[in-house]
């Protein structure tokens, strides 16, 4: 399991606030949550606390796009509900290890041409890959033997032409 960062807390923080502002919680509600999402080590603990809020943005999308070249994410970037990647040709690499995931489960869609793509999830990430058409090669992904729960649902869609796609999970 993934330990929190502050990012995630202060995301977590911020959503109850919205949720108790809009009339979703009482105020002895949010006071528990509060205390619950401060004190989450991880974020299986963090889950139940956001689990029964509105969506947040939900249909909230990006896109990234390249006619060519490298297309690049990493550090702590906040993952959208949909990710759109776009590019003709040239070489994709998302980094979700230290990204900031405000919903359980998002949608990555790629549209690639030719040119490699690589994905590095959280580690207790739960991966979908099966709705991605491959032209050429394979997908490479090899799910971990075991996963902890709570972690982020990661579903990968989309078309790939000429290249690869190798998945894999962050080891820390």
């Amino acid at each position: 399991m993934t330990t929190l960062s502050e990012d995630d807390r202060d995301t977590a923080v911020q959503r109850l606030q919205e949720a108790y502002a809009a009339g979703h919680l009482s105020h002895e509600e949010m006071e528990a949550r509060l205390h619950q999402a401060l004190t989450a080590r991880t974020h299986g603990e963090l889950a139940p606390v956001l689990d029964s809020l509105p969506e947040v943005d939900a249909g909230t999308t990006s896109t990234i796009a390249a006619a060519g070249g490298r297309i690049r994410r990493g550090g702590a970037w906040r993952v959208p509900r949909t990710l759109k990647v776009e590019s003709a040709f040239g070489k994709v690499h998302l980094d979700l290890s230290r990204a900031v995931f405000e919903h359980p489960a998002v949608d990555i869609e790629l549209q690639l041409g030719t040119g490699r793509a690589k994905i590095t999830v959280p580690r207790d990430a739960i991966v979908d890959a099966d709705a991605l058409h491959t032209g050429w090669k394979d997908t490479l992904y090899k799910p971990p033997r075991h996963t902890g729960p709570g972690g982020p649902r990661i579903r990968i869609s989309g078309t790939m032409g000429f290249g690869r796609l190798k998945i894999r999970h962050a080891r820390r």
